[in-house]
């Protein structure tokens, strides 16, 4: 696998149809426009985002502010069907919700509802599938089916809160505080429906969910072009950075996009989007064992990252592999771990290990729909 050059964006066959126009994929002047090319006032879109975005409402009959003789067309012009789920399962008593949906074209995509006793984190999918070819990642191995729209992003982050608020998830009434893109897909190659995304989620209500963008995480195998793109975007979310190798010679092979970009191109990327924005970016690192978690690479990483200073600049964040049934990549040994935490800490780089939920529910990207398909 090493060696071969990968196009910048990976792009989903053609001939397929786009999802449908939803209220999430417009903003607040562009859902009035709409409404006044339906023959609508606009002051309706604003009534529509209110129940959408403010209230979590999917039931048409509760939108009784709404006329009787206009809300068929409202729901159906706004408010269009998106996904079904398929499958929702839970581990950790609960608290740890995984849902398969199946889109409008009959695509499978998957979202994670981690509820912890400070936050609830929503772990979404930018994609169906992936293009990007990470051989020890499930959903890297079924390729790329097609880009999801802003609201299909939006949506499940949506479903989450809707759960949450009707009680579904053990602790009571909650709200979502944080959203992570890294569910399945690579955020950056779905670059405008994915910043589009995020504008909704931090947007005020009733534009939006009103949520921090600090509280919201954009992950990336390293789109060099794409982490500039976000630097200028004046979002100030969190910069996740898959790195897994800190040599080329590895990392061409576990992120084939490496070959286009090398280590340093995107590291530096990562580390000038921290000088920009003032946020600590996080290296994400899958421990595999016998591949990368040898106390000799833990070096090569710190010496890489306090190449550009050690002004707190990065954080690593190790993550125990979640093996995909008859994979050979597999979850490092425990102290080979924790030898790898000690030698990245000895040279000042702040690191965790990522706590591991939804193992028995087949908690790594793509399992779930993999297995369904």
């Amino acid at each position: 696998m090493a060696g071969r050059a990968l196009p910048l964006v990976l792009t989903p066959p053609k001939g397929r149809k786009k999802p449908p126009r939803h209220l999430a994929d417009l903003s607040l002047a562009e859902r009035q426009d709409e409404a006044k090319r339906m023959g609508l006032p606009g002051f309706r879109a604003k009534q529509l985002s209110v129940h959408y975005f403010g209230h979590l409402v999917d039931d048409p009959e509760q939108m009784t502010d709404l006329p009787a003789a206009q809300r068929a067309d409202l729901v159906d012009g706004f408010l269009p069907s998106l996904m079904t789920p398929m499958r929702t399962l839970e581990a950790d008593r609960g608290t740890t919700r995984k849902t398969l949906w199946k889109l409008f074209d009959g695509a499978l995509v998957e979202s994670v509802l981690m509820r912890y006793p400070d936050r609830v984190t929503m772990c979404v999918s930018s994609q169906a599938g992936c293009g990007m070819a990470c051989p020890f990642c499930a959903t890297g191995q079924g390729g790329l089916q097609r880009n999801m729209s802003t609201a299909e992003i939006v949506e499940q982050v949506v479903a989450g809160a809707r759960s949450l608020q009707r009680g579904e998830v053990p602790g009571g009434p909650g709200r979502v505080s944080n959203v992570v893109f890294m569910g399945m897909g690579e955020p950056m190659a779905n670059y405008a429906a994915v910043i589009g995304a995020v504008r909704r989620l931090t947007d005020p209500a009733p534009e939006g969910l009103g949520m921090s963008a600090r509280g919201i995480t954009v992950s990336t195998v390293g789109l060099v072009p794409r982490i500039k793109q976000l630097t200028e975007e004046g979002i100030p979310v969190t910069l996740a950075l898959s790195l897994h190798a800190p040599d080329d010679e590895l990392r061409n092979e576990l992120v084939p996009i490496n070959t286009r970009f090398s280590v340093a191109e995107t590291v530096e990327a990562a580390w000038n989007y921290a000088r920009v924005t003032k946020r600590r970016v996080s290296i994400e690192y899958a421990m595999m064992r016998g591949i990368n978690d040898q106390a000799w690479r833990a070096d090569l990483l710190g010496d890489v990252l306090n190449s550009y200073g050690d002004w707190g600049w990065v954080h690593v964040n190790l993550i125990p592999l979640n093996p995909t049934p008859g994979s050979k990549w597999t979850a490092s040994d425990p102290a080979d771990e924790r030898e790898f935490v000690r030698r990245l800490e000895a040279k000042g780089i702040p690191t965790t290990v990522r706590d591991t939920r939804g193992q028995e529910i087949d908690g790594a990207c793509g399992q779930l729909a993999a297995l369904e398909a």
